[in-house]
């Protein structure tokens, strides 16, 4: 799924308004029809509704709304704010027409004029949209603070009030909603972290704009729903044998940080890669031995931290870093990995935070390798950042500078390739927040890229079925209580529903 800009948008609708052909008008009822099918999967009709319009077509869209929630049975009271008492836009005056013949919209001039609402109640934002284009100041903003302070579910209609989809916001009013029901495609806002508070959970709605014209339109920011991932796994033949899905090496762990290579290797198992050499210090050979008694094991020379590389004349891909720690030796070895790989390396936790340090050995990375830092990490090896907006600006040149793929682990983790490109990932949840979870995305990604996927399709498969597995383990571990554990549990669960049958 393509993440429009709010430029693409207006292109999208304009095209479907000229060549479906359809009324700007009807397209708006089609979208409040979309939004309303959402609306009612979360709030019974028991609820009271309060709905706040602007008097653009945000507020177009809100009063359609009210009048199809009247329809549907629910108690709708609408609020419209007109400070200056003008005209709003045309499809704002048609749905005003429309809503008047059932229901008298009050309306809002001064913040004195708030009305009093129910605690418990419903509260939909209809004020702005995405066209948006100056912080929301004055009589809308007293308002729209005065409605985040009411104790109510609080629902947006396309994007929250003083939001801008496309760039970053310092200043003004900004609505918090807890559902935000959008239109067509996810907006970029969403997938930022300092905009949490405002954007809550997401649902898309399919207005109808026309998908061709969509999938025509440049954009460089895409969504990994279901629809991405479906047909990108390939099922396995009758007669397959574990040759065939690869073999990888992991190098992970030292006197302490044993768990980080356990846990690597068991979801890089759990992946399906055919065959798995474990590579750890003498002080982890008992450990990785009887945790992982699938991988073959080969110890480095010390005892305590891993100062060498293994033979990899028959190694398909490695993946490094989970606990190898900051050691001067450690740093030397991955010098010798990068000079002397020359595929892909799957790259975590502290041989990135070694890049980190030593910079000069960013240029040593293998064309299409890939980076699973977290924000400190990359931070180190690409500097800081004043908000998440120039963090993907910044991670994108990361990528398009040095051919690699970065998967910036967080919510929604942002997968930027060298074309420009950058996915976010719509699995995961809270709970994956814990110790060891990266080390598991780790041994994922490098089982997927061993079993000769494509470096893109590795990181966008291995970044999905992990937030996957995690969403299946918290739905029976709960989201408190998640370990990285029960993520490598559910795996085999995750990679099961997105197989396609293998008869044909």
């Amino acid at each position: 799924m393509k993440i429009l800009s709010v430029e693409n948008t207006r292109k999208a609708d304009a095209y479907t308004i000229t060549h479906e052909p359809v009324r700007s008008i009807d397209l708006m009822e089609r979208a409040s029809n979309a939004f309303v099918l959402i609306f009612k999967k979360y709030f019974s009709s028991a609820l009271p509704v309060n709905i706040f319009c602007g008097t653009g077509n945000n507020g177009g869209d809100g009063l359609a709304v009210g009048r199809l929630l009247i329809d549907e049975g629910y108690d709708v009271q609408v609020f419209v704010i007109n400070p200056k008492g003008g005209k709003g836009s045309s499809d704002f005056e048609t749905n005003l027409e429309r809503i008047s013949r059932i229901h008298t919209p009050i309306i809002l001039r001064e913040i004195a004029d708030f009305p009093a609402v129910h605690d418990g109640s419903v509260m939909i934002d209809a004020i702005f949209g995405s066209g948006l284009t100056r912080p929301v100041e004055g009589v809308y903003a007293s308002i729209i603070e005065k409605m985040n302070r009411q104790h109510t579910r609080k629902v947006s209609i396309d994007i929250a009030s003083g939001l801008f989809a496309d760039r970053p916001v310092d200043q003004g009013a900004i609505f918090e909603p807890d559902l935000t029901i959008t239109f067509q495609t996810p907006k970029l806002a969403f997938m930022i972290p300092e905009n949490a508070p405002y954007a809550g959970r997401f649902e898309v709605a399919d207005i109808g704009l026309d998908q061709d014209f969509i999938n025509s339109l440049e954009t460089g920011n895409h969504f990994t729903d279901p629809g991405v991932i479906t047909g990108k796994l390939v099922p396995r033949k009758k007669f397959s044998h574990k040759g065939m899905f690869g073999r990888a090496a992991i190098i992970s762990g030292s006197l302490g940080k044993m768990g980080a290579a356990v846990l690597c290797g068991r979801s890089c198992l759990r992946s399906g890669v055919g065959l798995l050499t474990m590579h750890v210090p003498r002080c982890g050979y008992e450990i990785i031995q009887s945790s992982v008694p699938e991988a073959m094991t080969t110890v480095d020379e010390l005892k305590d931290l891993i100062s060498g590389i293994p033979d990899l004349s028959k190694i398909d891909v490695a993946g490094v870093g989970p606990g190898i720690g900051m050691d001067n030796r450690t740093k030397n070895m991955l010098v010798d990995l990068l000079d002397k790989t020359p595929g892909p390396l799957v790259l975590d936790a502290d041989a990135i935070n070694l890049l980190g340090e030593h910079r000069e050995l960013l240029e040593r990375i293998p064309l299409g390798s890939i980076l699973t830092p977290h924000i400190r990490e990359f931070e180190r090896i690409a500097g800081e950042c004043s908000n998440h907006f120039e963090r993907l600006d910044l991670q994108k040149k990361f990528s398009q500078d040095h051919k690699v793929i970065v998967i910036l682990k967080g919510a929604y983790s942002a997968i930027s390739f060298p074309d420009g490109n950058t996915y976010f990932n719509s699995t995961g949840n809270p709970g994956m927040a814990t110790g060891g979870s990266g080390d598991v995305l780790t041994g994922i990604v490098t089982g997927f890229l061993a079993k000769k996927y494509s470096p893109e399709d590795a990181a966008i498969l291995a970044t999905y079925i992990h937030g996957l597995a995690g969403d299946l383990a918290s739905e029976v571990m709960g989201i408190e209580g998640l370990i990285a554990s029960d993520i490598i549990d559910f795996l085999p669960e995750a990679i099961k529903r997105m197989e396609k049958p293998n008869f044909f």
